[in-house]
């Protein structure tokens, strides 16, 4: 017995040695995400409405220094704003005030969307990302925020002028439109129901229904939205489904491509797939340790025969 129990024990400390070293190959490998020569275009835009002091808060949020020549800085006003937001949100919530910063990084090809957001209480990162790729913006690093806490929807406009400054390409008036409805919708229903991020997850899956199906039959959407919905075990009343539905047939008219939709939004999607989508969610890495989380729990209990 007491040469089984070293041999376990030998046995355990050669799979730390092997987790060490999984480890330390994935961190070279998701730091890299970037080839040598690669061109990264870095834009902050700023609410036109900041101090000073808070514009400087923003840069040191950012990790940026508003000195750097290679970093380009834009101002976005109140009045900019409403030209996306007016309609769809109370005028109290656009406010008279433009507050919002955003900080976008534009990628290599093939990167995705990965979005961070800091003081921001009623938007999602994956809301961000769903509205980003239905503006058909790509391959880029984004982080909205402000000096202090608001609810976010505002920002969008500010990361459609940064990515316009930073690619040259100029976005589609109706896809901003669009894209901003999308915004408010899951954010609104989000609220509402309790669930924000299975709400995100929802609309995500639907658009991709609705764009790998090629659906503009309302009733065939809104089937969609209910087979999705209740897959994933969200109520939604009769009106959020047809706000859902109206927004899908918008979208159906945009001519996305379902490959980008699905690869822009691989890297967010992995963090809450596991939580509405089952086992596929999981990853290599969950895996991996899930197996040595298992097999210290069988040794401990080994040892304390």
């Amino acid at each position: 017995m007491g040469m089984l129990r070293k041999s376990l024990v030998v046995l355990f400390i050669a799979c730390l040695t092997s987790l060490s070293f999984f480890s330390n190959s994935w961190a070279v490998e998701e730091t890299s995400t970037s080839s040598p020569g690669t061109p990264e275009t870095e834009v902050v835009t700023l609410g036109a409405n900041l101090s000073e002091s808070q514009q400087n808060t923003m840069f040191d949020v950012f990790g940026v220094d508003k000195d750097d020549p290679k970093i380009k800085i834009l101002k976005v006003t109140n009045q900019e704003e409403r030209q996306y937001l007016k309609g769809l949100v109370p005028d109290a919530q656009i406010g008279s005030k433009a507050i919002s910063c955003v900080y976008v990084k534009v990628q290599e090809e093939g990167s995705g969307i990965n979005v961070k957001v800091k003081n921001i209480t009623f938007v999602t990162e994956q809301a961000y990302a769903n509205a980003l790729v239905t503006a058909k913006i790509k391959d880029a690093q984004v982080f909205a925020a402000a000096p202090f806490p608001v609810s976010g929807t505002a920002a969008l406009t500010g990361l459609f002028k940064a990515y316009e400054e930073a690619t040259g390409e100029e976005i589609p008036e109706e896809a901003k439109k669009v894209a901003t409805e999308e915004l408010v919708t899951t954010s609104e229903i989000g609220k509402e129901t309790g669930q924000e991020k299975g709400v995100s997850e929802l609309i995500s899956r639907v658009k991709e229904r609705v764009v790998e199906e090629g659906l503009d039959d309302p009733e065939e959407i809104e089937q969609v939205v209910r087979e999705i919905a209740k897959e994933m075990n969200i109520e939604l009343s009769e009106d959020q489904i047809d706000q859902i539905v109206a927004l899908m047939e918008k979208i159906a008219k945009l001519d996305l491509d379902i490959n980008l939709l699905q690869g822009q939004l691989e890297g967010i999607r992995s963090k809450i797939k596991g939580i509405f989508g089952g086992k596929n969610g999981s990853s290599s890495w969950d895996d991996i340790v899930d197996f040595f989380v298992g097999l210290w729990g069988k040794i401990r209990s080994f040892f304390g025969k």
